[in-house]
């Protein structure tokens, strides 16, 4: 089911009916109560006139009224990095729907940024270090380094060699620019399934695609009070939360069923599975 089949629910209806959640491909729903936010029309839409920057703040306030964003900080961020810098040319920037960016690979929808922000809030202070596993378009990597600062380290790894050179392209356009050059931000071509040593132990941890299971490289450069937010599963996937505590013990729990494409090998991504 794709993104684009999913009717909008009433206004009366959005805070309790059950809908298909936009998922990383839009090929199958995950049942949740997550609402669908502008559902399949662009803000644009809605919207008549005005900047990008303005239709994202009205992207970010739809969130906020629907109940997906209570977080100041990931309102202040989400507003702060334009989404539109970091999806295809041609294609509606504010829809809450994930994209298609080429090689097998999409962005996720707004509301899931949302959500993965929202959770790993209290480890991307000032200061800490964020790692950022199928960085993609870069979107959510200088989300994580405008949280952290100039003082603190985002790095983004993603295996498409293509990808990492058009999100340094669409940082260096976005209001993370000066991080970039600072050095505090960086996005490198890897098997993220690996992590990025250099820069471990991380405070924040995500993994924008599903693994089979999660992968020890992380769990291990996973700081002790630190927290990864990670896609698990293959048919069937849980958004899964895992903390580190300060004794080096692992706690995980599932947040929410999601549907991202795998987390693979670049040869296996590039042949579709």
């Amino acid at each position: 089911m794709s993104s684009d089949n999913l009717a909008c629910p009433s206004t009366s209806d959005l805070r309790t009916q059950p809908v298909a959640a936009l998922d990383k491909e839009g090929i199958g729903p995950a049942m949740t109560s997550i609402p669908m936010i502008a559902c399949s029309t662009s803000l644009s839409e809605h919207h008549s006139g005005g900047s990008g920057t303005n239709k994202n703040k009205q992207m970010v306030e739809q969130l906020q009224r629907y109940g997906l964003i209570s977080s100041k900080k990931v309102v202040e961020v989400m507003e702060t990095i334009d989404r539109a810098l970091f999806v295809p040319d041609g294609t509606p920037a504010y829809v809450d729907s994930p994209m298609a960016i080429g090689y097998n690979a999409t962005i996720s929808a707004p509301h899931m940024h949302a959500t993965c922000l929202q959770l790993l809030e209290e480890n991307l202070q000032p200061g800490m270090h964020a790692l950022d596993v199928g960085s993609g378009t870069g979107y959510l990597t200088a989300c994580f380094a405008t949280m952290v600062g100039p003082q603190g380290r985002a790095i983004g790894v993603e295996h498409i060699p293509e990808l990492v050179a058009s999100s340094i392209k669409n940082i260096e356009k976005s209001a993370a620019a000066s991080l970039l050059k600072g050095g505090s931000l960086s996005v490198h071509a890897g098997d993220g399934r690996e992590g990025w040593p250099e820069h471990a132990p991380y405070d924040a941890i995500h993994v924008g695609a599903a693994a089979p299971e999660i992968p020890q490289p992380l769990i291990d450069q996973l700081k002790p009070g630190g927290r990864m937010v990670i896609p698990v599963g293959k048919i069937f996937q849980d958004l899964q939360v895992v903390d580190k505590n300060l004794d080096g013990s692992v706690s995980i729990r599932s947040e929410t069923a999601v549907r991202y494409v795998p987390l693979t090998s670049r040869d296996a991504q590039l042949k579709g599975y």
